[in-house]
């Protein structure tokens, strides 16, 4: 089982160090947008769009290795006091509230991302790209989530078990 929860982490840390390069092109198509509008009075309607379109697949992949990393943001009043078993209750009932969340994602993002790709939804601007690929992250990071969730608490329930 504890193969599996590092295949996971494996999984989540590659996704993460690839979506984590999106946000040099933010940074490219910001800058191509204000330089185009600003110098050239010529502004895209695709650059900002575009940025939209990739930052969700941005934030979501990268949430659940953030997970693994403690790399979200949490208030550590209760945590930071407690040592011994009363840390690891604190950090085990953090997982499942975790997983509690991701499968409320995926429940709810699953049908909506299902009906995006079948119609093959796009975004209804000028430029007109298809949404339903950035749609589809949505449920795959929310299952992600729920399998690092799993995999952390393998990872404290092993810690425990081999500090005894």
């Amino acid at each position: 089982m504890l193969s599996i929860a590092f295949a996971v982490t494996a999984l989540n840390r590659t996704l993460f160090r690839l979506v984590k390069w999106l946000v040099v092109l933010f940074a490219l198509l910001m800058l191509y947008e204000v330089a185009a509008r600003y110098s050239f009075a010529s502004p895209t309607s695709w650059a900002p769009e575009l940025a939209t379109l990739l930052f969700g697949p941005f934030f979501l992949l990268g949430g659940p290795y953030l997970l693994h990393t403690g790399g979200h943001v949490s208030v550590d009043l209760l945590s930071a006091r407690a040592s011994g078993l009363a840390a690891k209750a604190l950090k085990v009932i953090a997982i499942i509230l975790a997983i509690v969340f991701g499968v409320i994602l995926l429940w709810f993002a699953f049908p909506l991302a299902e009906q995006s790709f079948q119609y093959r939804e796009t975004s209804y601007t000028s430029w007109n790209p298809p949404v339903w690929p950035a749609k589809l992250v949505l449920p795959v990071s929310a299952l992600l989530l729920v399998l690092q969730g799993f995999a952390e608490l393998l990872f404290v329930l092993h810690e425990e078990v081999t500090s005894q």
